[in-house]
Formats: C-alpha cells, structure tokens, sequence
C-alpha cells in the first residue's frame, strides 16, 4: 500500500510539474529550467522510493545451536523530522520523505523559511495520493521562530530520527539537542568542493564541466565547485577558455526569462559573502578575469566571476562561498593537488578531469570526499548513494541505501526447537 500510495504522488507531482516548477522559481529565483529539472528530479525519489518500499528484506542467519533460529527483521525507526534548506525546496524533502514513508514511517517536516510554498505544494499532493493524514506533515515557520522549532524537533522524545541538510554549523547544533535523547541521525551538510584539471585532461570538456558544475543554481548548490585547482601545463588555456564560456552561455536574469541561466542569490546576506570573498582574494594579489560586481539588474544579482592568481591563504579557497565565484589555483604535481583538495574539514563532492587511467583510480580513491565525479560535472542521480565524509555529514539519501536510514534492524532468537 505505501509503494502504491508513494507511486500515486509521483504521478501527480509529474502531472503538476509546470505549477510547481514556478513555485520554485517564485521562491527562490532558480531559473525555470532548472526548476523544472528538480521537480523531476524530485518526483524521481518518489518513484524510486515506492520500488524500494516492497524490497525492505530481513535475514535468516544459521545459528551455532541446533534448537535456535535466528532472524533479522527491519522496523521503521517512527516518527522521522525532515529539515530542508531553500536551494532545493522540492528534491531534498522526497529524498527524504520518500525513503521515510517507504520505510513506513510518519514525517514531520520544516521547511527553510525561505521556501515554505514548495513543501506545502507537496503536502497538497499527498492528499491528493492518498496518503493518510498525518502521515506527511508540514510546519513552516519564520527565520526567528527557527533555532526553537528546531530543538523542539531534536529533543521530543517522539521524534525518533532527524534527517536535515544545511550548514555544517546548524549540523552541529542540531546534533548536540539529539544527543540527548540518542535519537538516529542523518546529516548532509557544507560542502567546499575541489575540481581538480590534470594536464592530461581534455581541456575543452573539462570547460563544460567546470561550467555545470559551478554556475548551477547561481553556484548556490552543497556539491557546487568552491576550488578549482589547475595543474601548470594547461592552466592558461583553461583559463582562457572558461572565461569566454562564462561569457559566452551564461546570461543574468529573472529566473521566469526563458533565456536566464544566473537567476537571483536568495538575499543579500549571499551577495556580501561573495563580495566579501573577491575583495579580500583581489586584497592579496588574485586577478578577476570576468564579473566581480553585482549586477545592474538589482541588489541580489551578481556577476559570474573567475578569479585567478588564487592562493589557499585567501577566504575563497578556505570557505565555501555558496555563489557565482570559480577561484583558480595553479598546482605543479599531483601530489601537491590531492594535498590541498583533502586540507578541508569537509569532504562531499569532488571533482577532477584526466585520460591517464592510473591516475583516474589514483586520485578517486585518495580524495576524501563522499562523491566524486571523473571527466564529469554533474553526479547526482536517484540511483547514487548521496553524502559525504569528515564535516560534511553523516549517512547517505537515494540509493538502495537510502532506506536503510529510516529502518531499525531488530534481532530475534527463536529458542527451544
């Protein structure tokens, strides 16, 4: 029945699409395309999810004892909290709620304050689905009222298990109000992702990929490209040809013009982060190469901007900026790469492109992030076992792992046969 239900909301979030693809863009200033690939994006977990539903398989295991018999069966964990942030209202609440519900828990999510349309829309549909009520619920609140609804969340001891993506920062907090009531956790937070250009890359793809994978969602995305590291033999032609791409594909604008790729940063507390990070990497000797302004459009547009001549000493190369800012960094070897891609505290996606098949097993292996992406810009995928390592978080959504977050493996001993 929950498979059934789960397959019903996908069908209906595909039938509402267009709806909620500009709900999105009205929220947040996503430009209408992308919303519209996040909401089938979105609706994909849902599907996924309601395949999974019927495959949450227990264990017969061989006992030592000839008069025991033991099983292993999952148990959905209960009431699951679902906290989602503003980038991508939609997508990070099915991935979520889909592997909860499959796993036959009931959810309660909070929504960014930013974006609470987007969850409501959802919850809209879920009724329409079928799903009971009170099975999929919604509390939307303001930014103040957020820090209290949070601990509300993380210390009820009805709440048996809190899934959030955000800042590393709020990952902390919320982690120490579940400590006390030992509650399951799953955390996909900052990300301060490399994307490393070997020279024996293929300079012209690796372009396209360091395009996607920066500018997307106006950089405002956890596994955007924050370093780009560019070994020396290639590094002026990389250079080159990236900064007439930014020039050439992408255009600032209203997310609902058909031709804007850059819309709006969500406030301006965004803007002066990025601002903030050029001027102080132009303060010690970076060159920018193209934007490095807002934009005449208004106070939260900006400028895609490259920025070269970038040392790991500047803020844009130790902090993840969460805008449209591709700093570059010149490396000789590979080694010294791989040292300054792991020197972050974070580790959820990294990149790099090479055609030396020794290097591509090398460098995979080495980087000490949870997803990497080889010769390829964008990773995520329904199939993909999403999250990442150190600081960026605990446990992994989508995937034929993703349910296993919101299930309770219970032990049983049969005796005396």
């Amino acid at each position: 029945e929950r498979s059934l239900r789960l397959r019903r909301w996908y069908e209906l979030m595909l039938e509402n699409k267009e709806e909620l693809a500009r709900i999105i863009t009205a929220e947040n200033g996503k430009p209408l395309k992308e919303a519209q690939g996040e909401i089938l994006y979105s609706a994909s977990f849902l599907e996924w999810f309601a395949e999974e539903a019927r495959r949450v398989y227990g264990d017969v295991i061989p006992a030592s004892a000839k008069d025991r018999r033991i099983l292993a069966l999952k148990q959905p964990v209960g009431v699951a909290a679902i906290i989602t942030p503003w980038n991508f209202p939609s997508a990070m609440i099915t991935r979520k709620v889909g592997a909860a519900l499959a796993a036959g828990c009931t959810v309660v999510v909070k929504p960014a304050e930013d974006t609470p349309l987007s969850a409501l829309a959802l919850g809209e549909l879920a009724n329409q689905a079928g799903i009971p009520a009170g099975v999929y619920n919604v509390v939307p609140c303001s930014r103040q009222q957020t820090p209290a609804v949070g601990e509300v969340l993380c210390t009820d001891p009805l709440v048996a298990k809190i899934s959030f993506t955000g800042s590393t920062a709020t990952g902390k907090i919320l982690l120490k109000h579940a400590a006390g009531t030992v509650k399951r956790v799953s955390m996909e937070l900052g990300g301060h992702a490399p994307f490393i250009v070997f020279d024996s890359a293929n300079v012209d793809c690796a372009v396209a990929g360091a395009l996607a994978s920066k500018y997307r969602n106006s950089g405002q995305t956890c596994v955007c490209t924050n370093r780009f590291l560019v070994q020396k033999g290639i590094h002026d032609e990389f250079v080159e040809k990236f900064a007439k791409a930014i020039e050439r594909e992408l255009h600032v604008g209203s997310g609902f013009d058909a031709k804007t790729t850059q819309g709006p940063l969500i406030n301006e507390k965004a803007v002066e982060k990025v601002e903030r990070h050029i001027n102080d990497a132009v303060s010690q000797g970076a060159s920018i190469v193209t934007g490095g302004k807002r934009h005449s459009l208004g106070k939260n547009f900006f400028e895609p901007t490259l920025l070269s001549n970038v040392s790991t000493k500047m803020l844009c190369t130790q902090e993840e900026t969460f805008g449209p800012l591709a700093p570059v960094i010149k490396f000789d070897t590979e080694a010294e790469a791989i040292a300054i891609a792991n020197a972050a505290n974070v580790g959820l996606a990294g990149y790099f492109y090479s055609q030396d098949p020794a290097q591509i097993w090398r460098v995979a292996e080495q980087l000490e992030v949870g997803m990497v992406g080889v010769n390829e810009g964008i990773i995520s995928s329904v199939e993909s076992p999403f999250g990442g390592v150190k600081q960026s978080g605990l446990g992994r959504e989508g995937s034929k792992y993703g349910i296993d977050e919101y299930l309770e493996i219970k032990y049983v001993c049969f005796g005396g046969l």
